[in-house]
């Protein structure tokens, strides 16, 4: 994923990826070097022994997403020196991650709809789906969705002459990333139905590894993947890369009401291992038996979010299976400034205060939550952990963001948090109020013209 500006901050981190076989074995060797959905380097080892990345200047870090096949391994945190990274040092961090574990090879690739939603970002969103129309997949769809959009930029955009057959445009007046979803599982013809966002950029592999998920059991009905920070320009992006799970969410699992995981005392309500909207997909038939996206919840409505995570849950406590699948992976561009991130937090803390309230309106889930009370409330107020990385040497580190250097910034990102935490309690009511819009609008829809 280009980033759209060279970098202005020291601490500013290039991204790439790279394939254990274009490791070079010593010094010298010829590789194709890291690669994202871009061609990253320039193709070639020096003799100095280097590996050079494209459009590295003024970076100072590198970190690399290395993968055996479609398998990530992990990441890796290494120095720049004009444009550069040293391929011995690389050879020691790729040696110091675990092995790779590959998904299933499936029987055969389900029909498959990409659905795009979008709201007034025609720009990204074309990004987005020229990554979306390079998917190596024989049986694809996509459809876009307009949300209630301010002008007709994305549908001259997806109706343009020229424009891939596979592409269909589909307006939605209402509203809401959740209502948006419906309309495109309505619209969908495949038998899974893939949902990504309009600020990403998906690996050419992203549905076959989706394909790997699903053959991982009959009763699988929801994969999820892995979301990697496909920039990391600004100290905004950093920070966030620092605090999200799902950026380097690298095992494998199965998640099943029957098989509660020892290590996940929340679980079911561990909804931060399940994944997140910007990469999931789900069987269409199971997802229409479920109800859809609830339309209360989400960007675009005063919930503000909370509809992918709700998703989530249900799957799981219908005692269908939930597979986490790495190998299914998207870029992600973060919000580049603490503006942007403040706006975020908002959402994304409405979005769980909302999701809490509808699970303790629920008398089976209320039971199931207030078992667990304690330990989300410890979970909430502490944040997840600081995810690790591989150096130079080959050993585990956890990710540290370099100061900004700007007082001012760290004032502000510091209290981004307690943001989301009082935003958290304002889910509570916002969920009571965009329930009751949902119910009048249907009710309104029902009457006869």
């Amino acid at each position: 994923m280009t980033s759209p500006e060279p970098p202005t901050w020291d601490g500013a981190v290039w991204v790439g990826a790279v394939d254990v076989r274009e490791v070079p074995a010593t010094d010298g060797a010829a590789t194709d070097g890291a690669t994202t959905d871009r061609a990253a380097t320039d193709g070639a080892t020096t003799d100095e022994g280097t590996v050079r990345l494209v459009a590295a200047d003024g970076y100072r870090t590198a970190r690399l997403l290395v993968r055996d096949g479609t398998s990530p391994r992990g990441f890796v945190d290494l120095p720049v020196t004009d444009g550069a990274v040293d391929a011995g040092g690389l050879r020691d961090a790729v040696a110091g991650l675990p092995p790779a574990e590959h998904p299933p090879v499936p029987v055969r690739l389900p029909s498959t709809t990409v659905v795009l939603c979008t709201r007034d970002r025609a720009d990204q969103l074309a990004d987005a789906l020229r990554s979306v129309l390079a998917l190596d997949h024989p049986d694809l769809e996509v459809v876009v969705v307009d949300n209630a959009p301010s002008d007709d930029a994305t549908r001259r955009l997806v109706t343009a002459p020229g424009t891939d057959p596979r592409v269909r445009y589909v307006l939605e007046p209402t509203p809401g990333l959740s209502s948006a979803r419906n309309a495109g599982v309505r619209a969908a013809r495949g038998e899974v139905v893939a949902f990504t966002d309009d600020d990403v950029v998906v690996d050419p592999r992203w549905l076959r590894a989706v394909a790997s998920g699903f053959a991982r059991g009959e009763d699988v009905v929801c994969v999820s993947g892995l979301v990697a920070s496909g920039e990391l320009r600004t100290p905004a992006q950093r920070w966030f890369d620092e605090r999200v799970t799902w950026s380097r969410n690298l095992t494998p699992r199965v998640f099943r009401l029957a098989s509660p995981p020892a290590d996940r005392p929340l679980f079911p309500f561990s909804v931060g291992d399940y994944g997140t909207g910007a990469s999931f997909a789900v069987r269409r038939d199971a997802l229409l038996a479920l109800g859809g996206f609830d339309e209360a919840l989400g960007v675009g409505t005063v919930t503000g979010g909370g509809e992918d995570i709700d998703l989530f849950a249900r799957v799981v406590l219908s005692g269908a299976a939930l597979v986490v699948e790495p190998s299914a992976l998207v870029w992600h561009r973060h919000r580049a400034d603490v503006a942007a991130l403040r706006t975020q937090a908002v959402g994304y803390g409405t979005g769980l205060g909302a999701w809490l309230t509808k699970t303790a309106l629920r008398p089976r889930t209320l039971g199931m939550a207030l078992v667990r009370a304690p330990g989300a409330l410890r979970h909430l107020l502490v944040g997840p952990a600081a995810p690790a990385v591989v150096g130079a040497g080959g050993a585990a580190r956890p990710v540290a963001v370099p100061a900004a250097g700007d007082a001012a910034f760290d004032r502000e990102v510091a209290a981004v948090r307690g943001v989301e935490l009082r935003a958290v309690l304002r889910g509570v009511g916002r969920y009571a109020r965009s329930r009751w819009t949902v119910r009048a609008r249907t009710a309104a829809r029902r009457r006869p013209s």
